[in-house]
């Protein structure tokens, strides 16, 4: 049996779960993400545990258990003027962070420096401050998705999602066009997206990253599809915080809200008998 008839659709169901990445970043991106839940398509999220607006998207994720909630595990910062870092001390995680203490900045240099067992302290420390505050996870994922650099260290993510009973976000082949690694993956016993949606560059310097999402839910396939995108305003906070990354940055976010919360979008789903599961669901029959 495939995920959909485990989940009781028939099996060759365009299954999608619409994700919002990066919650906690910052209170635009809250806000966003907070309004394409209650308005929009946008069925799924995940907090960063280790950034400054944490709390407020905690403080909902708490107060809101019925929205799929993940946790955002991050081990890399992207960003040049804003900077975060572990939730452990330094001197516990040393091998993590860059010479002023933030995580590093690009996925090289993470897996160029960071010790395996440090990784997985970290990550762990980050799962438990969110199930401290009341967060009732229904699965991982990963910023950047800096845990598939290398098979050793997506196994350690594998390994947390076991603990913790919660299933995990991989898809195959987005890990292996990222990966740092000569070593072969293993995805044996592994629930894995079939085909994971996104947005691409090339479309948001044609202007035409709208219209490529429209397509996208189109042309989706049966199997396990799950839409990645990062909701947020395009105001002052995360120009600052996006400044000189147009990709990902702030008026990208703000097209991922704009088109998540329109009727077009909702339209798409219906037309193309798109069924939305959500992770809950997953991790009930995982």
């Amino acid at each position: 049996m495939n995920l959909a008839q485990k989940l009781g659709y028939p099996e060759n169901t365009k299954l999608l779960i619409i994700h919002a990445d990066d919650a906690g970043l910052s209170h635009s991106e809250n806000q966003a993400t907070i309004k394409a839940l209650q308005n929009g398509s946008v069925n799924s999220y995940s907090i960063m545990v280790s950034c400054a607006w944490f709390y407020e998207m905690a403080t909902f994720a708490k107060t809101n258990p019925n929205y799929d909630c993940g946790i955002h595990l991050t081990l890399t910062c992207e960003w040049e003027n804003y900077k975060f870092g572990p939730i452990l001390p330094i001197t516990e995680v040393p091998s993590l962070v860059d010479q002023n203490g933030y995580f590093y900045k690009t996925r090289s240099d993470f897996k160029n420096n960071a010790i395996p067992s440090e990784i997985k302290k970290e990550l762990t420390a980050q799962i438990e401050k969110a199930l401290q505050f009341g967060i009732q996870p229904t699965h991982l994922d990963s910023h950047m998705c800096s845990v598939g650099v290398t098979p050793e260290i997506l196994d350690i993510y594998k390994d947390l999602g076991k603990t913790y009973n919660l299933p995990v976000f991989i898809n195959k082949q987005f890990v292996e066009s990222i990966s740092l690694s000569d070593e072969k993956y293993n995805f044996e016993n592994t629930l894995l997206a079939d085909d994971l949606l996104i947005g691409y560059f090339t479309d948001f310097e044609k202007g035409e990253l709208r219209n490529s999402y429209a397509k996208a839910l189109d042309n989706i396939k049966s199997g396990f599809n799950i839409f990645l995108l990062h909701p947020a305003f395009d105001d002052f906070e995360m120009q600052g915080i996006t400044i000189n990354h147009p990709n990902f940055g702030s008026e990208w976010r703000q097209i991922d809200f704009d088109f998540f919360t329109s009727e077009e979008c909702k339209s798409k789903l219906k037309e193309n008998n798109i069924q939305l599961i959500t992770w809950k669901e997953i991790q009930k029959i995982n």
